[in-house]
Order: structure tokens, then C-alpha cells, then sequence
């Protein structure tokens, strides 16, 4: 009796495989750009939040982030640590506190978005237009398909 063997399976063949290279190689790229700012790739939502909306609650920083609360919490130290936010006491209730952007933060945010921005355009470069909606609206797709239905 001859032992079945699986037939060959080439991870490079699945468009997952180059999802996942992709997403790591521009996440090492936006780190190395980041760094010299002090900013993280996992600081940008918070930042983009009181960027957008002002002084905001952790909770309302974790609802924005998708992250749990104790995340969040760890998240705001990491920031407050690094100079880019503040802690202020809510005035209406001496229990919360509000978190704000600080001065550093504000200054060197312009640069860190074009330094993004730079990454993306290294990551598309050679697109046309077109290509670059098309890959931009499959890649939704993909991300539509593996999130939860809400209420899951």
C-alpha cells in the first residue's frame, strides 16, 4: 500500500500570501519613517481622533480605535510617555479625564502624514489612476469579506 501524499501547496499562489507580505513590508516602511518623529503606526488613530474631534474621553479613544479599554490605556501611556498627549481633569466629572493632543504632537503631525503619504506612494508607484482605485476597491472587498456582520 503506497502512503498518499498531499498534493503540493504554493503559499505564493494565493493572493493572501502577498496581502500579508505587503501589509508587513509597508508597516516595517511607515515604523522606520515614524521613529525619527517619535510616532508609531499604533499611535496614529488616537492621534487622528483628538486631531479631528479634540479632547476626548479613553473610552471614546478605544471606541474610535477598536481596541479594548485596557489596550487603550496601555496605548496612553506609551503616548503620554513619548510627550504626545495630555491628560486634563474633566470639568464636569472629577472621575474622567479628557486626553488632548500636546504641542509636539501638533507640530509634528503635518510631517508624519506626508511621510505616509510618501510610503503609499512608493507602495503604488507605477499605477495609473485607474489601477490605483481598482487595487484601493478589491482591497475593501477583501476587508468587507473577513469582518464581522454586526451583532457577531
Amino acid at each position: 500500500m503506497s502512503a498518499k501524499t498531499a498534493p503540493h501547496w504554493d503559499p505564493e499562489a494565493v493572493p493572501t500570501f502577498w496581502i500579508n507580505h505587503a501589509s508587513r513590508l509597508l508597516m516595517r516602511r511607515f515604523e522606520q519613517r515614524l521613529r525619527p518623529l517619535e510616532f508609531g503606526m499604533a499611535y496614529l488613530p488616537v492621534v487622528i481622533a483628538l486631531e479631528e474631534h479634540g479632547p476626548l474621553l479613553q473610552k471614546q479613544l478605544a471606541e474610535y480605535a477598536h481596541v479594548e479599554q485596557p489596550t487603550m490605556a496601555a496605548l496612553l501611556t506609551r503616548m503620554e510617555r513619548d510627550g504626545l498627549i495630555q491628560r486634563q481633569p474633566h470639568p464636569d466629572d472629577k472621575r474622567a479625564t479628557r486626553i488632548s493632543l500636546s504641542a509636539k504632537a501638533r507640530e509634528r503631525l503635518p510631517q508624519a502624514k506626508e511621510q505616509l503619504e510618501e510610503v503609499a506612494d512608493q507602495a503604488t508607484a507605477g499605477f495609473s489612476d485607474r489601477e490605483r482605485a481598482t487595487f484601493m476597491s478589491l482591497l475593501r472587498r477583501v476587508v468587507d469579506n473577513l469582518e464581522p456582520a454586526s451583532g457577531d
